[in-house]
């Protein structure tokens, strides 16, 4: 059965196991601790995955479910460390879960397990199960602060918006077993050539996109994310911002790219409309916003948009430049939450931001970087993302002129973010009316984490290639 193909994913749900068992016999004093037997633990199985390289071959196995190739690894280990900045956060966050921080912990695994499985679907079965075994874990997640109506009000809203797109996808599923009589993405590929012309199959797959889109907070199932962003607890979002994101892009290349080869070279046009729309809704609609995660939840929808200009590309640059981005995109956000974790608390209006860069010159330049990095500004990662992302764009207009005009609305989007980025800077550093000047603290693991995400944002923008050359070998695993 190749139980090896699946050993990451076994060891954490093996930790999960043991944490929930140890939490038994914790003291509630002491609970919040057995997060850094998670971290410890997901490390270790991090470091495990760098023993295989990421070109080394693809392996099918549990009846052809189930794929470990480049583009599986290069995501599990973004997933892995995603996660273990998020069980980080949860840690420094504990004493706003005053019942079930280990439980926390445990949802967090059983998160990370169906998005590992994700990285290597191989059949719409599994591609369900694994969804599903996401979106219920965070179900809880969003709402698991029960005492703020907020988090409450958004953990509904995820659940009502999770539900719709799980209708959408489970009726695209049916409708293209009972048109190929198959779910392997790979048989499917195989039978192109007698499926091609077939327009109920089409509709099945627009409807698995549809309930994709709900993970990538893309056009038309981006309305969620804005309101969930804002209500759930600080180190979800930073979870639902990156991990769940890549979790739903890795999907999309699958179907997409795996699956369905034959029907994503007809739908550029479509794929085209979808990335423009997206860009300029979440950057428009992020302009009038006060609340920093709630901004952030626009902004995530227009990012979404940028990897979108990947997909509609229909090239392996374009795949191999939203491998590179979701790796920046990672330290990114990521040191923009933990900022928001220490200053904010769960409500973060902009101004409240005013003074931090006297109250932690670090934290000002933390949040200043992130935010540079955001809008695509050199010489950080996300400019290094952004132009890959252009060019590949770029590079498919000789054949289709449309692109020049998608590449345009990019460009648009990337000035008009200018302005609500640039927003949270003049808040951070022009801003001297904080309501708390006292100095603020950050704890050695926090420090940490943040000095992580900086230099990795500088290393990522000044010297990408080995990112990007391991993104190229993660892409060859598509068809193009």
């Amino acid at each position: 059965m190749n139980f090896y193909m699946i050993a990451p994913e076994i060891s954490v749900v093996a930790l999960a196991l043991v944490i929930l068992l140890m939490d038994l016999w914790t003291p509630a004093r002491s609970k919040p601790r057995l997060g850094w037997l998670a971290v410890l633990g997901l490390v270790f199985i991090l470091g495990t995955t760098f023993a295989q390289p990421i070109a080394s071959g693809s392996l099918t196995g549990f009846s052809g479910l189930l794929v470990s190739d480049g583009l599986a690894l290069f995501f599990k280990r973004l997933f892995l460390a995603a996660a273990i900045l998020v069980l980080l956060l949860g840690i420094e966050s504990a004493d706003r879960f005053p019942m079930g921080i280990a439980e926390f912990y445990v949802l967090v695994l059983l998160a990370l397990t169906g998005m590992m499985f994700s990285a290597g679907v191989n059949d719409f079965m599994l591609l369900f199960v694994s969804v599903e075994l996401i979106t219920i874990t965070f179900y809880v997640l969003v709402s698991f602060q029960r005492g703020r109506a907020d988090c409450l009000e958004a953990g509904v809203k995820y659940l009502i918006m999770g539900a719709l797109s799980t209708a959408f996808l489970v009726f695209g599923i049916a409708l293209l077993f009972a048109e190929s009589d198959t779910t392997n993405f790979a048989v499917l590929a195989s039978n192109s050539f007698t499926l091609a012309g077939d327009k109920l199959l089409w509709l099945g797959l627009l409807l698995v996109l549809v309930g994709l889109s709900f993970k990538i907070a893309a056009f038309p199932m981006q309305m969620w994310a804005p309101d969930v962003y804002q209500g759930a607890p600080t180190p979800v979002t930073s979870y639902l911002a990156v991990a769940s994101k890549a979790a739903g892009f890795v999907l999309l290349l699958r179907v997409l790219f795996v699956a369905a080869p034959f029907v994503a070279r007809q739908w550029e046009g479509l794929l085209m409309g979808v990335s423009g729309i997206t860009i300029l809704y979440g950057n428009l609609c992020a302009i009038p916003q006060r609340n920093l995660k709630r901004l952030l939840g626009y902004s995530s929808i227009a990012h979404a948009g940028y990897m979108l200009l990947g997909v509609a590309a229909l090239n392996r640059d374009g795949a191999s430049a939203i491998l590179y981005y979701l790796a920046g995109y990672l330290f990114t956000l990521g040191a923009a939450f933990v900022v928001i974790s220490l200053t904010g608390r769960e409500s973060c209006d902009i101004n409240s931001l005013g003074g931090l860069g006297k109250r932690s010159p670090f934290l000002a330049a933390a949040m200043a970087m992130a935010m540079v990095s955001l809008a695509g500004i050199p010489p950080l990662a996300g400019f290094a993302g952004k132009f890959l992302l252009l060019k590949a764009v770029i590079a498919h207009a000789g054949v289709n002129p449309a692109y020049y005009g998608l590449a345009f609305v990019a460009l648009a989007g990337i000035i008009i973010s200018l302005y609500y980025y640039f927003g949270i800077i003049r808040a951070i550093y022009w801003r001297q009316d904080a309501a708390d000047p006292s100095p603020i603290r950050v704890s050695p693991p926090m420090r940490v984490s943040l000095v992580v995400c900086m230099l990795s944002m500088i290393w990522l923008g000044l010297f990408p290639i080995a990112v990007v050359v391991a993104a190229r070998e993660a892409a060859k695993a598509l068809n193009f």
